[in-house]
Order: C-alpha cells, then sequence, then structure tokens
C-alpha cells in the first residue's frame, strides 16, 4: 500500500480515538473511520475523515472499510464505553478484526492492549485484549501493541474537572503506586506506531517515568497548583462481593471488581525501556500532572 493510502481508525467517536484521529492528521496521514450505522460522525467529517459505516460485529462491513487502507488503529473497547454486548464487542469484534487484516493484507495493524494483560486471567477485559493480540500473531498479521497502564484524565474526571473540585476519585488503595498514562500521549504514540520501524509483533508498555499511587498524584497536584488536593477512595472489596453476588446479571462490576483487585497487588507496573528506544523521551509524573491541569484551564507553579 502507499503511505497515500489512508488510515483506518477504529473507534474514533471515542475520546482517546479522536485524539488519535488528530494525532494523525497531523502527521499529514489520510484517515478514514469505521463508525457504527446511527453514530454521529459529523465531527470526524468536518475534520475531513473518511467515513465507512460498519460494526465490528460485522465481517463483511470490515472487509469492506480496510480495502486499500494502509493500516489499522484500533482504541475499541466495549467495555470502557460501557457498550451493550461489551464482552462480545472486546472478544469476537476484535477476532473479526484480525481476521479482516489478516484477509486484506494491511501493512501495519495498531493495537490499544492494557498493561498486565498477560497476566490477568481473572480480568475479562484485560484478557481480552492479550487474546486479540495473539490472535493476530496466529493469523501473521504485521501488528504492534501498545499496553498503556490508567489512563489518568478518563478516570479523573468522571465526576468533572478534579483540580477545579480539589478531589480526585478512585477505586481500591490511594497508596498502592501503579502505572499511568496521559491519552494525550497514548495517541501520539498510536499514531507514530503506524510508521515505526522494528516494532511488528512487539507489545510495549506504555507509562510515566515511576509508578505512582494516587496519594502521589494528589500530593503533585497540590505542589504544582498551590492548594490542597484531595482523594476520595471506594474500597475494592465491596466493588467485588457486589459483583460475585451479582453474577452473570452484572458482569461488569465483578471485572471492574477483579481490576481493582489486581491493582491493589502493586503489580501493574510497567517496564518503559521499549517506549524510550521507540517513542523518545518518558513523561515524569510531574510533566503529565502538569499538563493535564494547564490543559483543563488551571495555572501551575514551578
Amino acid at each position: 500500500m502507499s503511505n497515500k493510502s489512508p488510515v483506518l481508525m477504529v473507534g474514533a467517536t471515542g475520546r482517546l480515538g479522536g485524539q488519535v484521529v488528530d494525532a494523525l492528521l497531523g502527521r499529514d496521514k489520510k484517515v478514514r473511520a469505521l463508525v457504527r450505522p446511527g453514530a454521529d460522525a459529523r465531527k470526524l467529517e468536518a475534520k475531513g475523515v473518511e467515513i465507512v459505516r460498519g460494526d465490528m460485529l460485522d465481517r463483511g462491513s470490515l472487509r469492506r472499510a480496510m480495502e486499500s487502507a494502509d493500516s489499522v488503529i484500533t482504541t475499541a473497547a466495549g467495555y470502557t464505553r460501557q457498550q451493550k454486548g461489551a464482552t462480545k464487542i472486546d472478544k469476537v469484534g476484535n477476532a473479526n478484526l484480525a481476521e479482516a487484516a489478516s484477509q486484506v493484507g494491511v501493512r501495519r495493524y495498531v493495537l490499544t492492549s492494557i498493561l498486565t494483560s498477560d497476566q490477568t486471567p481473572n480480568v475479562p477485559h484485560f484478557w481480552n485484549k492479550k487474546l486479540a493480540e495473539d490472535r493476530l500473531e496466529e493469523l501473521g498479521v504485521p501488528f504492534v501493541a501498545l499496553r498503556p497502564g490508567s489512563i489518568l484524565d478518563l478516570v479523573a474526571e468522571v465526576k468533572g474537572d478534579p483540580f477545579a473540585q480539589a478531589r480526585f476519585i478512585w477505586l481500591g488503595s490511594t497508596r498502592v503506586p501503579l502505572t499511568f498514562v496521559l491519552s494525550a500521549d497514548l495517541a501520539s504514540y498510536l499514531a507514530m506506531a503506524v510508521d515505526v520501524e522494528g516494532v511488528d509483533g512487539q507489545r510495549i508498555d506504555i507509562g510515566w517515568e515511576r509508578p505512582v499511587s494516587l496519594q502521589d498524584i494528589a500530593d503533585i497536584s497540590g505542589r504544582l497548583l498551590g492548594r490542597k488536593m484531595r482523594v476520595r477512595s471506594i474500597p475494592s472489596w465491596p466493588i467485588r462481593v457486589i459483583g460475585a453476588g451479582l453474577g452473570w446479571a452484572a458482569p461488569g462490576v465483578k471485572d471492574m471488581g477483579a481490576m481493582v483487585a489486581w491493582f491493589d497487588t502493586g503489580n501493574f507496573i510497567a517496564d518503559t525501556t521499549r517506549q524510550a528506544e521507540v517513542f523518545g523521551p518518558i513523561p515524569t509524573a510531574e510533566n503529565a500532572i502538569g499538563r493535564y491541569a494547564v490543559r483543563l484551564g488551571h495555572t501551575t507553579h514551578p
């Protein structure tokens, strides 16, 4: 395929996917977006993005969307968007995408995976990413999987601007360090991964230069903003108990409880060695949190 051929973006209507679209356009890439029938694509169209209608559970629509595409990036995730049939989207949908890419013969497939997904069979939406990686490998698709830590801004803004409220809300321990990323940084890496050399078949951890706890993030934020930041925590055990009690009736709650329990083990930590080699200097926690606060309109102090 020619570099003039488009990059197919799957998940473009989501917050992370939208940022990947912008990063691709900033790199002078032609972008084609797979958008579900009935979903609003006007913002993408206004940016000059080619829209193709289809669904991850419709194999034929995926093959048609990939025809003449140079490469594919997917940020689609049924779990994080709480879509109906999330498990089927994350498992069957990702397998369908891999098979379509194999059939069409795309040059590069960039998968948004999850840190430690290969260690967490008890966390379904993590494990489904590992299965997606494995399927791409089995099919011989030239892929690279980026495995980010917890995306701070997507988590922290569930209840609005955390800096304006002087409060972060978290599930589980506020004292256990883990790996975080910003969505803007991850989007930039995903767009870069389309063309970077020497990464086919690799799984690359993505994070900051060190793991930090939510209390660390609150303390860093407080120093940058010059005011005290609080952390409100919901312990992991009630989520696990509720999830176990509801069982099949609320699989997302059980999945969330398992994820929080994994966070609390202290094992959700990236090895950013390869990230630095491929994408350049690793953001520090202070730099990332400062940029995040500024993006939300706040003034930071050195």
